[in-house]
């Protein structure tokens, strides 16, 4: 009698051991499903983030906050470039504030509206691109500035263009 119960308890346990071996191997197996398809999106994302990582260095190719020569002639005169950029911004949307037509901005507005200059960027120590709107009609004009001794900004009006309104 004893020998059968020791019997059934080594089946049993051989049976429960089996269990536990075939268990773990499923769950490893899903362990490792699930990490090789997080380690595909990662692979994916990474691909996606290099590609905009290019596109954005792309972009700001013409940026005078990367342009070591730009800056390099401003920090010449000796200007702090982290205040120079907004000061020249700035200066540019305070033609925003003038009376009348706009002194930069060679088009005239719509009825009761008044064109004003929306983004600016800098491209370098001497051009800047800005656009344009009255909420109406919108365009781009290409600027060259300086900046004077005293830290006037004359601002240069080379081209312009309005889009045309369907």
């Amino acid at each position: 009698m004893k020998q059968k119960i020791f019997m059934y308890l080594f089946v049993f346990a051989v049976l429960l051991v089996l269990f536990q071996y075939v268990n773990s191997k499923r769950i490893f197996e899903d362990l490792n499903t699930k990490i090789e398809k997080r380690d595909n999106r990662i692979k994916k994302h990474e691909d996606s983030l290099e590609v905009l990582n290019n596109a954005v260095l792309d972009a700001s190719h013409f940026n005078l906050e990367r342009n070591e020569d730009a800056l390099s002639y401003f920090e010449n005169d000796g200007h702090v470039i982290s205040e120079l950029i907004p000061f020249v911004k700035d200066k540019l949307y305070e033609t925003n504030e003038s009376k009348g037509e706009h002194p930069i901005v060679p088009y005239s507005s719509s009825e009761g509206r008044k064109m004003m200059i929306n983004t600016v960027k800098l491209l370098n120590h001497k051009w800047i691109i800005a656009d344009f709107s009255d909420g109406e009609y919108w365009g781009e004009i290409f600027l060259t500035y300086e900046i004077t001794k005293d830290m006037q900004v004359h601002f240069n009006l080379v081209e312009s263009f309005l889009y045309p309104f369907d």
